[in-house]
């Protein structure tokens, strides 16, 4: 096991002092410095003070939990294709992965700001969502008249997230999954209960956020992402 610096640094307490003052020591230290270590680390520090997902060098990060980010970042996406319902950090991370970004945004004022920031090898569409319909028809009529066929990857992370269900049934291929965030609350389990789809469902906190949140990940048969020849990674390895 790695020798961190703060066990070098209490190394001397443990050799010298009576065992329940070194263990007092040691669980004070734990118990302060492990929620500091863990924000800093992860980037969740950074990201409360900035208002955006971002890991600790700055890099966008998908607003999902943490332990849905840790589970997908060590997956292969490279020949794979997304659908966002909802663009954001997410579509910047997931740009610099996967084969094709297909990004649908209902918010003008974000829509113009994401713009600037994406390539445009992604297709980014605007399109009205004042309510629930009007949400679930554009999207429909921008995936018809662009051609769209089926996805590997479909995220719904905003606007009218219920309306976005039966269309990312429709629209994600065989052995392909459904990314829900902020799952807790949507009846999941009634709403997917006819798909046929497995559901694993990833707790916890999230980047600038004090609340934990959950992130669904609705997998298809033999859907790829749980191919058992990827790594397991840990925050504890990252640089």
């Amino acid at each position: 096991m790695t020798v961190t610096k703060i066990q070098r640094a209490f190394k001397p307490f443990k050799d010298y002092l009576p065992k329940p003052i070194s263990n007092i020591i040691r669980n004070s230290i734990t118990a302060f410095f492990t929620p500091i270590l863990w924000s800093i680390k992860t980037g969740h520090f950074k990201s409360s003070f900035l208002m955006k997902s971002i890991d600790k060098h700055n890099n966008p990060i998908p607003w999902y939990t943490y332990p849905c980010y840790n589970f997908l970042k060590c997956r292969d996406f490279s020949d794979k294709s997304v659908l966002e319902f909802g663009g954001g950090q997410s579509t910047l991370w997931w740009s610099k992965r996967a084969k094709k970004i297909v990004t649908l945004e209902g918010n003008k004022k974000w829509y113009n700001e994401l713009k600037k920031k994406v390539s445009i090898d992604i297709d980014l569409h605007y399109y009205p969502s004042e309510n629930p319909l009007i949400c679930r028809e554009n999207a429909l009529k921008i995936l018809s008249e662009n051609n769209y066929s089926k996805f590997d990857i479909i995220i719904i992370d905003g606007m009218f997230r219920v309306e976005m269900i039966n269309i990312a049934l429709q629209y994600v291929s065989e052995g392909g999954c459904i990314i829900f965030d902020d799952s807790e609350g949507y009846k999941l389990p009634l709403r997917f209960k006819e798909s046929g789809l497995q559901r694993i469902d990833f707790y916890g906190s999230c980047p600038g956020v004090i609340l934990p949140h959950c992130t669904s990940i609705l997998l298809k048969q033999n859907c790829f992402i749980i191919n058992g020849s990827f790594p397991i990674e840990t925050i504890a390895t990252e640089k």
